[in-house]
């Protein structure tokens, strides 16, 4: 029989949980086969190929635990407005991106008028003036509301009926959905494809692993996903399809045809903040006659639920407003008081964002084992009492989003995310925000993070094998090798020793993720002993 090669990475710094001052690693056959000191690996694997990692540190690889690939990758090769300081920059960047590419469409994304200094976005008409009749279909930064110019809206007729039209401003709900169909037919098989690589390749060139695709019949559709879900890249890709049902049967008939591992993801019960349209109890501080959109209603969430849990399927929505939150857990409530504890918990529903809850409600969640998919990024780019969030809601009502030490402290386990192209793959950076959280009291532990955003994205995906997310003998070797400079050592206490001066503190260490660090780079990522990046 042909022995299975072996490599052995050696010089390196391992974070792993049994073996915390490791600094070589064996794999064999996809899995770690062992880790230790590198005079010990090269005596123990004399005829394995070596990998000098000169002084790199290996960790497990990262989950994205939400992102919408096709559109970051558009987004990687399109028209990328995040860097639009004002309004008028904004269509100067439109007019040249246009002018460079005669004939085509225009897909976008990334506005953001809160920072700017009219303090709103270009109208339909300012579109229009610098694109003609094009179709342009321009998506604000959290993919909530888009412009579109005439040229685009005249293509979708039943545009004017919609819930959310308006004649001169951005759409949001119904309208939007139906403006991004079509401009999404307007590209090409081949412009698809091309961003569905380049979104996965950019994923591994950030240490990620997997990836929790929310797709669902509003946000790409059922072809978008099959063709997503048929990709052989080397990223791994989760599938959460978000769409309601009513009885067990249509789950099953939805997860055969999807393929798709829960009816969760974005399952929209209302919008966001930016967009005026996450759903509040009390209206928009910056919006009086405003408090959002409901998009389910209590009976159709509870229906969903109630189908799923018997089904044994994750159930899941899109929750950001608090009065979106409060239907959620409502339904939980009445779901668990029929089925019981136990029936719910096994199912690993989950709830992403979850940016307004309150304790009562996070240790509900916690009892019942529902699992909150959170961006930590949302509170670092709009957090604080000058940030988006403070304009919308007021700096105290604020103050209170994305409480992640609460959720924690409750017992709701955390997988952290990206929601790509919203916020930019950023693991680390996502890290350090939940860390350094821009509301006092709100963050959690470094290592709490790290676990948030390596093994809570597989138990959010469904996987149950306490190996997965770790560097352990047994484990699939999927791991990141990063140039890391110093590391932190965080004890139990989560208090703070340098790896140099201790290490036998036996204790995983981390990168410094102080906010003045720089965060470490992506050397190479490997999925299952696969090289998919470096």
């Amino acid at each position: 029989m042909t022995p299975i090669p072996t490599t052995l990475l050696l010089n390196g710094r391992v974070h792993s949980p049994t073996h915390p001052d490791a600094t070589a690693m064996a794999v064999r056959g996809g899995v770690v086969a062992w880790l230790g000191s590198d005079d010990v690996g090269r005596r123990q694997f004399p005829d394995a190929e070596v990998v000098d990692l000169d002084g790199g540190f290996v960790a497990p690889g990262f989950v994205d635990s939400h992102i919408h690939v096709t559109a970051t990758g558009l987004t990687l090769s399109g028209l990328n407005l995040r860097g639009a300081t004002s309004r008028g920059q904004c269509l100067r960047m439109v007019a040249a991106y246009a002018a460079a590419r005669p004939g085509e469409p225009i897909w976008g994304h990334g506005w953001d008028e809160s920072s700017w200094p009219e303090n709103g976005p270009p109208s339909t008409a300012d579109l229009d003036a610098v694109l003609g009749d094009r179709p342009a279909y321009l998506a604000r930064v959290d993919v909530h509301s888009a412009l579109a110019s005439t040229g685009l809206r005249r293509l979708v007729p039943e545009l004017t009926a919609a819930r959310g039209f308006a004649p001169d401003g951005p759409l949001t709900g119904d309208a939007h959905h139906l403006v991004r169909a079509v401009a999404r037919g307007l590209l090409t098989a081949a412009q698809l494809a091309e961003a569905r690589s380049a979104a996965l390749g950019a994923a591994a060139a950030s240490g990620i692993v997997a990836v929790h695709e929310c797709a669902g019949p509003e946000i790409g559709g059922l072809d978008d996903w099959l063709q997503l879900r048929a990709l052989d890249h080397g990223v791994e890709v989760i599938g959460c399809w978000g769409e309601a049902v009513t009885t067990a049967g249509q789950v099953r008939a939805l997860m055969e045809q999807t393929g798709a591992r829960g009816l969760a993801g974005d399952l929209f019960v209302d919008g966001a903040l930016g967009s005026h349209t996450a759903w509040l109890h009390e209206p928009y501080t910056d919006a009086p006659d405003r408090v959002g959109t409901c998009y389910l209603d209590a009976d159709v969430i509870e229906a969903h639920l109630r189908a799923c849990t018997e089904a044994q399927v994750t159930a899941g929505f899109h929750v950001i407003g608090d009065a979106a939150v409060s239907a959620a857990v409502d339904a939980f409530e009445r779901v668990v008081a029929d089925l019981g504890v136990v029936a719910v918990a096994r199912c690993g529903h989950r709830l992403e964002h979850l940016e307004m809850v309150t304790a009562d409600q996070a240790a509900k969640l916690g009892a019942w084992g529902v699992i909150a998919s959170v961006q930590p990024n949302f509170d670092a780019l709009w957090g604080g009492r000058d940030g988006m969030y403070a304009d919308r809601l007021g700096a105290e009502r604020g103050s209170r989003l994305n409480p992640l030490a609460l959720l924690a402290s409750q017992g709701v386990p955390l997988a952290l995310g990206s929601d790509a192209p919203v916020t930019g793959f950023d693991p680390w950076g996502s890290v350090r925000a939940a860390v350094h959280h821009r509301t006092a009291g709100s963050g959690v532990s470094a290592r709490a993070a790290f676990a948030g955003a390596t093994r809570g994205g597989w138990r959010a995906g469904g996987v149950r094998d306490d190996n997965m997310g770790a560097l352990v003998p047994g484990a699939p070797a999927s791991y990141a090798v990063w140039d890391a400079g110093d590391l932190d050592v965080h004890a139990p206490d989560d208090s703070v020793q340098r790896w140099s001066t201790d290490p036998r503190s036996r204790v995983p260490a981390l990168p410094r993720l102080d906010p003045a660090d720089d965060l470490p780079r992506c050397r190479r990522t490997v999925h299952r002993g696969a090289v998919i990046h470096g």
